[in-house]
């Protein structure tokens, strides 16, 4: 068993960020951050490890717990906290039900802060509960500079984020389907129980139509944050995820810290799966891609580690099964610096290039896509049991 969760960790664990140097282009931001959402790279930064307040920024999070946490398809009931929720809001009744689905449209959309307070209530069973599972998914994404203290983002003693951390945490969003779909919509409508016309919803979100490729993500503001953005957009098979932290033009600095990325720093396919090692009879496990500068290709360094079990079964001409065909890894490095790894296998042995669980939800379409991964839900679930053991004692 442990050296089935091993395999499966080395295809699921993130990889390393490895950051380009940092160039002549500036925002207007006090901190932004850019990065490439499929390898994690960020691509700039400027005082991005900053805590700093985030305004509804805060809703990525709100989001992505909800949909790796809840049924879709349930029924949100709008309770006391929620109704008349002070800030921007959707204007829900108190008692009003709604699906979980709708109220996330509603919540990232329009940034309603009844529907955040809502959402977290249902899925968490208190708000207080929800803000522990989103501190878990904080940590367990590495975001050393993120602490949440409610889930909607108005302003409150210990809860911050920094642009680097908000560049990871929606990069790692936006490989979830349901999140990637609801944030690149620009309008969307919703049954109105109290009204004989629907909800009608249109995104905050100007670079949805501002800037070509836009597919999302977010606006913020209140008074001590100030204004605050995270957008994404999607050029050539390559997507970007900027951030920008109190800045007051925000729009026209996005529209150039994608330029700069998309100009740049373009993704390049370096390993096609089923590639054949040179020297050896593997191939190669999955395709990898990595955005480099002008210059960086050169300074790429591949090396082939073997498992030790491989080595062995290799010098005595048999089949070694105990690593499941996996018989190494290739190491990708940059400046001395891995940025990823990519199992290796004899070529009967590769493995489907997509699991059965992941084709079985991708076909079923975004609203019954229920966690991300069940090993990833396996972990949370695990910590937040042994964590909750310690407080009790």
């Amino acid at each position: 068993m442990i050296l089935i969760l091993c395999v499966l960790l080395l295809g699921t664990a993130s990889q390393p960020v490895v950051r380009a140097e940092n160039s002549s282009i500036s925002t207007h931001a006090r901190a932004a951050a850019l990065i490439d959402v499929e390898s994690g790279r960020i691509l700039y930064s400027s005082r991005g490890d900053e805590p700093m307040l985030i305004a509804s920024l805060t809703k990525i999070m709100t989001a992505l717990v909800a949909i790796e946490n809840g049924d879709l398809h349930s029924k949100v009931k709008v309770g006391k906290n929620a109704f008349a929720k002070e800030g921007s809001s959707l204007y829900l009744k108190q008692g009003e039900e709604m699906t979980l689905e709708d109220m996330l449209y509603g919540l990232m959309l329009r940034s309603g802060n009844d529907a955040a307070t809502a959402i977290a209530e249902h899925v968490g069973g208190t708000e207080e509960g929800f803000v522990y599972l989103m501190n878990a998914k904080a940590e367990e994404l590495g975001l050393q500079n993120t602490h949440f203290a409610n889930p909607h983002g108005l302003d409150a003693e210990g809860h911050y984020s920094s642009a680097n951390d908000l560049a990871v945490l929606t990069a790692y969003a936006m490989h979830n389907p349901v999140f990637k779909k609801v944030v690149k919509t620009r309008e969307k409508t919703a049954d109105n129980p109290y009204e004989k016309w629907d909800y009608k919803w249109l995104n905050k979100n100007k670079m949805l139509r501002l800037y070509e490729g836009a597919d999302g993500v977010k606006t913020g503001y209140t008074k001590k944050a100030l204004r605050c953005l995270v957008s994404s957009a999607t050029r050539g098979g390559q997507q970007l995820v900027a951030v920008t932290l109190n800045d007051g033009d925000d729009w026209n600095d996005h529209a150039a810290l994608l330029d700069f990325g998309f100009n740049h720093y373009p993704l390049k396919r370096l390993i096609e799966r089923g590639e054949g090692i040179s020297g050896y009879g593997f191939v190669t496990g999955r395709t990898f891609s990595y955005p480099l500068g002008q210059g960086e290709e050169a300074r790429l360094v591949t090396k082939l580690v073997l498992h030790p079990a491989s080595k062995a079964a290799d010098q005595q001409g048999t089949r070694g099964s105990a690593n499941f065909g996996l018989k190494g890894i290739l190491v990708l490095q940059l400046g001395g610096k891995e940025i990823g790894r990519v199992p290796v296998y004899p070529p009967d042995q590769l493995p489907p290039e997509q699991s059965a669980y992941e084709k079985k939800y991708e076909s079923a379409g975004a609203g019954a896509y229920p966690v991300n991964h069940w090993l990833q839900a396996f972990g949370s679930a695990l910590r937040a049991l042994l964590q909750m053991g310690d407080t009790r004692k």
